[in-house]
C-alpha cells in the first residue's frame, strides 16, 4: 500500500540535529532581517533574543500547519493513523489526537457519508454503526488492507434508504452493529434477509454484545457471521481485517 513504509538514511537523533541546525540558522537570519541590526548585538540588549523567540514561535506554527498538510497528503495516498504516528514518533491514538478528522467522520444524527473515495479495488462496504469512535477504528483497519469505498450510516432506516436508492452501488459487504436508534441491527438484519434483492449481500454482525441470545438470534436471522468487538485496539483492528480478508479477498461474492 502506498505510504505504508518509508526509510531515512539518518537515525531519529541525527535527523533532529540536522533539523535543529537548519531551523536555528533560518530563525537567526530572519531575526537579523526583521531587526535590521548587526549580527552581534550588545550583551545587555534583549531585542535580538526577543525577535528570535518571536520567529521561532512563528516557525513552530508554520511547521504545525505544514505537518497537517503532509498528514492529509499521506492519508489521501493510503496511509492510516498507524503510519502517520510512526512518522512522528507517536502512537496511532496520538496521531488521531493531533490530526483529527482526516477521514471525514461525523456524529450527526442518522446520515450517510463517503469515508473514502476512488477505491483502488472495486469493493463497496456499508458500515451500519452509530458509534463514531468505532467507525473510525473500522475505517482505519480497512484502509490498512487497501482502499475501500466505505459508506457509514448510523441506523437501520438510513441503511435501507441507502440500499434502496437507485444509483447507489450495491455493497459487497455489510458490517452491522446491533444497538442503534430508530431501527436497530437485529431489526435490520431480519429485513435484509427477507428481501429478495438484498438477502445475498454478506452481513457480518460486529458488536460489543456477547449475550448468547444475541448470537443465536443473529444466526437465526441468517447473519453470515457474528464477531464480538475486542476491547484491545490491536485485536479490534485484527478482527476487522480478518472480516475484510475473508469476505472481500477469499470468499466468492454473488453477482448482483
Amino acid at each position: 500500500m502506498p505510504g505504508k513504509h518509508f526509510d531515512l538514511r539518518t537515525s531519529p537523533q541525527e535527523t533532529a540535529v540536522i533539523a535543529d541546525a537548519a531551523v536555528g540558522n533560518l530563525a537567526q537570519r530572519l531575526a537579523h532581517r526583521l531587526l535590521d541590526s548587526p549580527p552581534q548585538p550588545a550583551p545587555d540588549d534583549p531585542a535580538q533574543a526577543l525577535a528570535l523567540l518571536h520567529l521561532l514561535d512563528q516557525l513552530q506554527q508554520a511547521a504545525e500547519r505544514l505537518q497537517r498538510e503532509a498528514a492529509v497528503a499521506a492519508a489521501r495516498a493510503g496511509a492510516g493513523y498507524p503510519q502517520l504516528g510512526a512518522a512522528c514518533g507517536l502512537t496511532r491514538q496520538g496521531a488521531r489526537r493531533r490530526w483529527p478528522g482526516l477521514f471525514h467522520h461525523s456524529d450527526e444524527t442518522p446520515t450517510e457519508h463517503p469515508m473514502m473515495t476512488t477505491p483502488a479495488r472495486p469493493f463497496d462496504v456499508l458500515l451500519v454503526e452509530d458509534d463514531v469512535a468505532d467507525a473510525m477504528l473500522i475505517e482505519e483497519a480497512l484502509s490498512e488492507r487497501g482502499a475501500r469505498n466505505l459508506v457509514q450510516v448510523t441506523d437501520g432506516v438510513a441503511a435501507l434508504e441507502h440500499l434502496r436508492t437507485p444509483g447507489n452501488p450495491r455493497p459487497d459487504l455489510i458490517v452491522l452493529d446491533l444497538n442503534m436508534p430508530r431501527m436497530n441491527g437485529r431489526e435490520l438484519l431480519k429485513v435484509l434477509k427477507n428481501d429478495e434483492d438484498l438477502q445475498t449481500i454478506p452481513v457480518v454482525v460486529l458488536t460489543t454484545s456477547t449475550a448468547p441470545g444475541d448470537v443465536t438470534d443473529a444466526y437465526s436471522s441468517h447473519a453470515n457471521a457474528y464477531v464480538t468487538k475486542p476491547v484491545n485496539l490491536d485485536e479490534f483492528e485484527q478482527a476487522v481485517q480478518s472480516i475484510d480478508a475473508f469476505y472481500l479477498d477469499t470468499a466468492t461474492r454473488p453477482r448482483p
